[in-house]
């Protein structure tokens, strides 16, 4: 009898975001996942070197230095996108090219300032979104290459998006014997 090995699809070592997982009652299951990304990130990338880091997560893909800096950044932008949906009324967002960001010199630097910005934006987001009434996760923003995001889409989405980059790195550090 042979067993047949499934490959995972590096690129997404979770599977794809989904918007079938959006469901408000699983709120309290995303924000957790959300506030627990920097212990998670921070125990993904112990102990790695300049050269570990600097390798990519898949062939073709971003290193794993650029895959921490653009966990910063996009959460950055996410917390900022939250704010104006909580204050605004169906504000239309700017979306970014995130692979030009990651791009930018500014990634090549150590990644513990990206860690930082993580640290300090998950326990404001986190207060935040533990402080809503199910009215305001039901409040907009306008992605204008995606549409419309309700607060409770953006959560499901950002805590599919803090597993799925750490899995990028806790994945290549398996597959590498790290």
């Amino acid at each position: 009898m042979s067993t047949a090995v499934s490959e995972v699809d590096p690129r997404f070592p979770i599977g794809n975001f989904d918007k079938s997982m959006i469901d408000p009652a699983r709120r309290a299951e995303y924000i957790q996942t959300y506030s627990q990304l920097p212990e998670k990130l921070a125990a993904a990338v112990a102990g790695l070197t300049d050269e570990q880091l600097d390798t990519p997560y898949r062939d073709g893909g971003w290193t794993l230095r650029q895959t921490v800096h653009h966990m910063a950044e996009s959460h950055m932008n996410g917390f900022i996108r939250i704010k104006f949906a909580l204050t605004e009324d169906g504000p239309t967002i700017m979306p970014y090219d995130e692979a030009s960001w990651a791009n930018l010199p500014d990634t090549s630097m150590p990644i513990e300032p990206s860690i930082k910005i993580l640290d300090g934006i998950h326990a404001r987001m986190t207060e935040l979104l533990r402080g809503l009434t199910d009215a305001q996760f039901e409040r907009t923003y306008v992605n204008p290459e995606s549409g419309p995001w309700t607060v409770d889409a953006f959560i499901a989405l950002y805590a599919w998006h803090s597993r799925h980059h750490t899995a990028h790195i806790t994945s290549t550090r398996e597959r590498n014997g790290w």
